[in-house]
């Protein structure tokens, strides 16, 4: 039996449905926050495009946003990265070689599948020391050292506290670093396969009804989970 005194949450597909979180989620968000845990959101959004559909963000005690490239602080609104932004020749390389719909944050550079062959050539022709990291359809680009996991870990290290303190939640490929660096990683219903094979507790309620259900066994048994 592990007492869990944080929760860190991905946000879509996980918290939210199609970018918005409905009130009982968030209802019990704030639920567990009143209950004196720390909750940190886990994200691969970019800062600006989450402040436009996230309303009540200052429930979270701290935001990894860019899957996990910069921590955001929501009370007083100050920003760190966590990593350079890739060079940018790289981007312009890019475009050049068609790749289209391109987003560029203060770290992350994201793309979409289709474009994987090129993006891992330019890469290599460049010599940058980046990765690719999958999002069902989307593709993150990265440096070598970021995810969600090195992302947690930076606002765990601000709280005083420790992955072995931490419940997380998640359903996408691009959570398993963070789902398994925690004392305990969950997977909501409608996570894809290959994670809900690798942590130890699935919900049985999909997306934020998911969250709810993790919230209260967390509220109900003090903070304590059976991890297996």
């Amino acid at each position: 039996m592990i007492r869990f005194p944080v929760l860190a949450t991905d946000y879509d597909g996980t918290l939210a449905r199609e970018g918005r979180v409905d009130d009982v989620t968030w209802a019990a968000v704030e639920r567990l926050k009143a209950s004196g845990r720390k909750i940190v959101l886990v994200t691969g959004r970019e800062l600006d495009e989450l402040l436009g559909i996230c309303p009540r963000i200052n429930l979270f005690d701290l935001v990894v946003v860019e899957n996990g490239a910069l921590l955001y602080r929501p009370a007083d609104r100050t920003e760190t990265s966590l990593a350079a932004r890739p060079p940018d020749h790289f981007v312009e390389s890019l475009r050049r070689k068609g790749v289209d719909r391109i987003s560029v944050g203060r770290v992350i550079v994201a793309a979409w599948e289709p474009h994987r062959s090129t993006i891992e050539a330019t890469i290599a022709e460049l010599g940058l020391d980046l990765r690719i990291i999958s999002n069902k359809a989307a593709l993150m680009i990265l440096p070598t050292a970021i995810d969600k996991a090195s992302g947690l870990i930076a606002a765990l290290d601000e709280l005083g506290l420790t992955p072995a303190d931490t419940v997380s939640v998640g359903d996408a490929e691009n959570d398993l670093a963070m789902l398994e660096v925690c004392g305990l990683g969950v997977a909501v219903a409608n996570a894809l396969p290959m994670v809900k094979e690798r942590v130890p507790l699935v919900t049985r309620g999909e997306r934020g009804a998911g969250v709810v259900e993790l919230i209260e066994i967390l509220l109900r048994n003090g903070g304590v989970i059976e991890a297996t």
